[in-house]
Parts: C-alpha cells; sequence; structure tokens
C-alpha cells in the first residue's frame, strides 16, 4: 500500500495540473463577473474537442513525432489554434447570453450557465457522438525516476502547466490588461469610474479563462488518450472543490487548491476503491466550508 504512494503522487501531480489550469478560468470569472459558472467544465470539452480537430487537420502537414512523446510538432499549433477559438466561443456566449443578464441576480446568472452547458454539451454530442475520440495510439515506455515510472507525456504536462501559470502570472502581474483585471475584481464600480473599459476587461475574463479550459482539456486527452462529451462534466466537482479551497475569487488560490485536490484524489486510491475519487474531492470541499469558508487564501 505504502509503496505505491511514489507512484500515485506523480499522477496527482499530472491530475491536479489538469484540474488547475480549469480551477484558474473558473476563479477569474467569478472573481471578475461575481457568479459560478457551471458552464466552464463544458468550455474544456469544447477545448478538448477542438484541440483533437485541429491535430488532425494539421497532421498531415506535420507528420511525425517528437521523440518519446506519443505526439508530433503538429500538436502544437493545435493547441494554440484550439485555445484561440476556445476563447472566441466563451466571448460569443458572453456577448449572446451573459451580457444581457450583467445587472441580474447571481442565481440568474448561474441558471442561464447551466443551461449554457446543456446545450455545448448536446452539440458536442451531436457534432462528434458518444464515442470516445482518441488523441492518440502510441504505446509510450515509461522512464523509471527513482523507482517511479514517469512517461514523457507526463513530464510534457507537467512543463506545459508551469509555463501556463507563469504566463498567467506575468499577465496579472504585469501588464495593463492583467492589473485592470484585478482592480475590477476588488471593485467593478470604482475601477469603472477610474476609466477602465470595464467591457474590455470582461472580454479577456472570458478569453484567458476559456483558452487555459482548452488547454487543461488537451492535456486531459493527452494523459487518458482519449476525451469524451463527459469530460468537462465529470470534471467540474474536482474544478468547484479547488476554487473553494483555495478561495473563491483568488487565482492563486485556485492553483493550490488544484494541486491539493489532484493528489489528494490520487493518493486517496492507495486505500479506497478508485470510484470513490469524487467523493474525495467532495469531501475536502465541504470541510473548507465548515472549517475556513474563505478558502486558503481568499479574503474574509
Amino acid at each position: 500500500m505504502w509503496e505505491r504512494i511514489p507512484q500515485l503522487i506523480v499522477y496527482g501531480l499530472v491530475s491536479g495540473s489538469v484540474i488547475t489550469l480549469g480551477a484558474v478560468g473558473l476563479s477569474l470569472t467569478y472573481s471578475i463577473l461575481r457568479f459560478s459558472n457551471f458552464a466552464h467544465g463544458d468550455l474544456m470539452t469544447s477545448g478538448a474537442y477542438l484541440g483533437l480537430g485541429f491535430l488532425v487537420l494539421f497532421s498531415p502537414l506535420l507528420p511525425g513525432r517528437f521523440g518519446p512523446l506519443s505526439f508530433g510538432p503538429a500538436l502544437i499549433p493545435a493547441v494554440l489554434c484550439a485555445m484561440a477559438a476556445n476563447a472566441a466561443l466563451a466571448i460569443g456566449i458572453d456577448r449572446l447570453v451573459y451580457r444581457h443578464l450583467r445587472r441580474a441576480k447571481a442565481v440568474l446568472l448561474l441558471m442561464a450557465s447551466v443551461g449554457v452547458a446543456f446545450v455545448l454539451r448536446n452539440l458536442i454530442l451531436f457534432s462528434a457522438e458518444a464515442d470516445p475520440l482518441y488523441f492518440s495510439h502510441h504505446i509510450q515506455r515509461a522512464l523509471r525516476i527513482g523507482g517511479v515510472r514517469v512517461k514523457a507525456d507526463q513530464l510534457f504536462i507537467l512543463g506545459v502547466a508551469v509555463l501556463a501559470v507563469l504566463f498567467l502570472h506575468v499577465l496579472l502581474r504585469y501588464t495593463k490588461t492583467g492589473k485592470a483585471m484585478r482592480a475590477m475584481a476588488d471593485n467593478p464600480e470604482l475601477a469603472q469610474v477610474s476609466g477602465i473599459n470595464t467591457e474590455r476587461v470582461v472580454a479577456w475574463t472570458w478569453a484567458v479563462g476559456a483558452a487555459l479550459a482548452a488547454l487543461g482539456g488537451i492535456l486531459s486527452g493527452i494523459e487518458n488518450k482519449l476525451v469524451t462529451p463527459e469530460l468537462g462534466w465529470q470534471t467540474l466537482l474536482p474544478l468547484f472543490a479547488a476554487v473553494i479551497l483555495g478561495g473563491i475569487g483568488s487565482p492563486y488560490g485556485a492553483m493550490l487548491g488544484g494541486m491539493t485536490i489532484g493528489l489528494a484524489e490520487e493518493v486517496s486510491t492507495a486505500f479506497i476503491s478508485t470510484a470513490y475519487k469524487p467523493a474525495v474531492a467532495f469531501g475536502i470541499l465541504v470541510l473548507m466550508l465548515l472549517v475556513r469558508p474563505q478558502g486558503l487564501l481568499g479574503r474574509r
């Protein structure tokens, strides 16, 4: 039992990376728009399917593989195009649905997001059907590092997640757009009075959140080798658990929460059945609400 822990930690770091990328976007949306977006998981699904579609498109133009990785150079433009397309999709949904509900109660926005989630999921089911689609059929050899088996794809996922987090940190801390996003998160009315174009900030929020969600969905597809229309729905509970654990509205808290939930879910399988992994995320969520409702890095 205990000898499995180092291996499960590796799986937890990979799973936590995917959860982190989704949770950060969810936290950004809440901090600026002040509602829980239940369609965020399905934005991960749409991003994964867009990535797979662009991968099929670019593969004949850029054949081959990157050494021990299960994919080749075609993945790079596929990921970038999928992130851009998913960002455009999220902005379009905002203009079509959420923009008309800006001043509505949070519960109405929440219900609207549930409707958007069902629409997105059924559009994916209609266009791609329910059968899983595969990112790769290549079988990887695992490297042994200190007695722990690690695949090249897993190292790639960890590296990309770290780069994405660093990019987000630079965006929020050192760019004019990031500072405007933080100002609006602190006080939307004061930000608007100060001359900040709030609609532009909202568009950037949707774009960044959806792009990271697409990246998370693609990395999940690479790790699992396949994607299904239920990907986002199955990931939604860990996403919310990560956001609440880290502190609602805190992107940095979402990063911490995402890694914690990923590690907790995977390490728990050394002691309980894998079928109970969602229960672990839910248990952490409830415990945090009882003990520290504002989260690890949240404000009172």
